[in-house]
């Protein structure tokens, strides 16, 4: 147990708590157990440890652990919480619960026998907490942490510090927002550099190794990760990860499953099951038609990459303009709204809004004669009417 606590107290002094994600401010710490799920990448583990530095408290009162620790390979975690407890723990951070096998019945355990002890634990976003065993659900609090949107990618690298603006909001007055915010800075900037590598706040410790970081992220997460799926096979890692390279090089497409079969290897029935997985891991993201059924292994009408840093590393070379556009929208919607898509348009929003995106040239011509459609156009700093700048979605969250 001392080297799990002399390990937590050194990383907790390394954290620094300079610039918080949007979560830190939202999850309600007073909880006696918080579970925050989000894909790789995305900063789960530095929020948890920002909450404990926070805390100011001695290591064996507020303390973090991994469980891919190998430690946890000749010790259980039950066991070892309990030990935390008994010597005055109060608040102890488990992350990486999905490397370990039982996680969720220790957890429910050590939830219901020790009352007085706070749990904070992080997972990969392929976990359904509704079929673990420990039956969690009914006990957690549980949070999605999602990357970096463009607005909190401007505020950690000190360049700008918007507020968050509903899209509600956004669209009821969108001009007084954007000439108000881009007064003094040029909003598109640094748009660009965030569409390449700013999805994930290790991006900007290192832009030219981000490619081969994310790659290495992408593989892990396929063949480690999704292992932990009951009922995958993880010897077809190799066709998930040729499915996601046919995918990249397609985007955003709708999909035609016989030749993505035909390409893959992977048998036509077991197609869907595949994309959903990856969905859950956050890789892709798969829209279905408006007004009809939402069923998680119903064909999906469109597929697009989960979001534009993904999207550049995983493409075939330089990703279409165009593509990269619709992801970035779609990535800054789906944190909080329903995205489907629409019979006319790219997409409609909570089954309200439709929206089209574009370049600077872009028409509204497909949305003729709807109420409450907008075009998303790029290149502009502030938009008019029912034109919106593209860059406003990063300000959802």
């Amino acid at each position: 147990m001392e080297i799990l606590l002399e390990q937590s107290s050194r990383i907790i002094a390394h954290t620094d708590l300079g610039f918080k994600r949007h979560l830190f401010e939202e999850v309600r710490w007073d909880e006696r157990l918080i579970g925050i799920q989000g894909a790789r990448g995305v900063g789960k583990t530095t929020l948890v440890l920002q909450k404990l530095k926070s805390l100011d408290l001695p290591p064996a009162q507020a303390a973090y652990i991994s469980l891919d620790d190998i430690y946890f390979t000749v010790r259980t975690l039950r066991d070892t919480a309990e030990e935390f407890y008994k010597k005055g723990g109060r608040m102890l951070a488990i992350d990486e619960v999905h490397k370990y096998p039982g996680w969720s019945q220790e957890i429910k355990n050590l939830h219901d026998f020790y009352p007085e002890l706070k749990i904070v634990f992080t997972g990969s976003s392929i976990i359904d907490i509704t079929k673990e065993s420990g039956d969690l659900s009914r006990r957690a609090l549980m949070y999605e942490l999602f990357g970096l949107s463009y607005r909190e990618y401007l505020r950690m690298r000190g360049i700008a510090k918007w507020p968050a603006i509903a899209l509600e909001n956004l669209l009821d007055d969108h001009r007084a927002y954007t000439e108000f915010l881009s007064t003094g800075i040029r909003p598109l900037e640094h748009f660009d550099s965030y569409l390449e590598h700013g999805y994930y706040p290790f991006g900007m410790k290192d832009p030219v190794l981000f490619r081969h970081r994310m790659k290495q992220v992408v593989r892990s997460i396929v063949e480690t990760d999704m292992a932990e799926l009951p009922g995958l096979d993880i010897r077809n890692a190799r066709k998930m990860l040729q499915l996601i390279e046919v995918i990249s090089g397609l985007v955003p497409f709708k999909p035609n499953l016989v030749e993505l079969s035909e390409k893959t290897g992977i048998h036509r029935n077991s197609l869907n099951a595949y994309l959903h997985h990856l969905e859950q891991a956050r890789i892709l993201s798969l829209l279905r038609p408006s007004g009809r059924s939402t069923a998680v292994l119903q064909k999906p009408e469109k597929i697009l990459i989960q979001n534009p840093s993904l999207l550049n590393t995983l493409a075939r070379g330089m990703p279409s303009t165009g593509s990269v556009r619709e992801t970035f929208v779609h990535s800054m919607l789906s944190k909080d709204h329903e995205v489907t898509t629409p019979a006319k348009g790219d997409f409609l929003v909570d089954g309200l809004h439709l929206l089209e995106v574009g370049g600077p040239s872009k028409k509204g011509n497909r949305s003729k004669g709807t109420e409450d459609a907008w075009i998303v156009k790029d290149g502009l700093e502030t938009g008019s009417g029912k034109t919106l700048p593209i860059w406003v979605f990063g300000l959802l969250y």
